[in-house]
């Protein structure tokens, strides 16, 4: 067989997946049609964004997680939206959200490795308009994507 996990994981994660609808239907005990009919209105109406696959970081080469806590500089601060939409082209990056308190904007960052997120500091958040980080490292996560990690 051909090896395609790594373009099949990053299609994946874009959200090239389908609900199953005749598990959902058989677990909510309505029929199917009831639940294509639900689902194309959720779709429709924008509360559906996409479907995605939900990973084992670590069997994936992405194992690291790293929480971001970013200081923007002075000439930034009045568009952190900018910055944050450059941050998220990043495929490092599993999430931007602009914060209040002390720091202007989080990131959730996953790598393979300790060195691997050094790599991305330089490459990435080593910018203009950036003038201060802190970064929180995950030892166990037990919960992600409203899925609780089996122990």
């Amino acid at each position: 067989m051909k090896h395609i996990e790594p373009k099949l994981i990053a299609l994946l994660k874009e959200g090239y997946c389908t609900p199953q609808i005749a598990r959902i239907a058989k677990k909510l005990k309505e029929p199917s049609t009831t639940l294509q009919y639900n689902i194309k209105r959720l779709e429709k109406e924008g509360a559906i964004k996409k479907y995605k696959a939900v990973f084992d970081y670590q069997k994936i080469n992405a194992g690291f997680c790293i929480y971001v806590l970013i200081t923007l500089s002075p000439d930034e601060y009045g568009n952190p939206e900018r910055i944050g939409n450059e941050l998220c082209k990043h495929p490092e990056i599993e999430s931007v959200d602009i914060i209040t308190g002390d720091w202007e904007m989080i990131l959730k960052v996953r790598t393979k490795d300790q060195d691997a997120y050094y790599a991305f500091v330089k490459n990435v958040i080593s910018r203009k308009g950036i003038e201060k980080i802190k970064t929180l490292t995950s030892l166990k996560q037990l919960k992600t994507e409203f899925i609780v990690a089996s122990h």
